[in-house]
């Protein structure tokens, strides 16, 4: 199977998601191969770096692919803290916490057209809803 990276995808990304490690690479390798989507999100890793960073790093992918939504992994986690330090500066800036791979599918197949925030919230409410314990 072809590795698909942002560099070669025909469309910029939508979206960036950023979190720990390889989790954000993960989710957008899962998300190619269950939708043949992967190209509307660009990853970031917070491995190895500093909350500046992290910041810096996020910056440079919203820009690179004029996104304005990011995805995180963790609530609390040093990608969530740095994504709402760029709020202040990005007040169009949505962010989206616990992100999962329901989540990212949903926001995958919502239409162009509409707007970043109606997406990242129907997205978010469709993630929410496929969280379920079997006792």
């Amino acid at each position: 199977m072809k590795s698909v990276t942002n560099e070669s995808a025909v469309t910029k990304p939508r979206a960036v998601i950023a979190g720990h490690a390889g989790f954000a690479v993960g989710l957008v390798s899962a998300v190619q191969q269950i939708a043949g989507k992967g190209d509307v999100f660009a990853s970031v890793s917070n491995a190895g770096l500093s909350g500046a960073d992290i910041e810096s790093t996020m910056l440079q992918a919203l820009d690179a692919s004029r996104a304005n939504v990011l995805f995180t992994d963790l609530p609390a986690g040093s990608c969530t803290m740095s994504a709402r330090r760029l709020q202040r500066s990005r007040p169009g800036l949505v962010v989206v916490t616990g992100v999962n791979l329901a989540t990212l599918l949903e926001f995958a197949f919502r239409p162009l057209d509409e707007s970043d925030v109606d997406a990242a919230n129907a997205s978010a409410e469709k993630g929410r809803a496929t969280l379920m314990v079997f006792p």
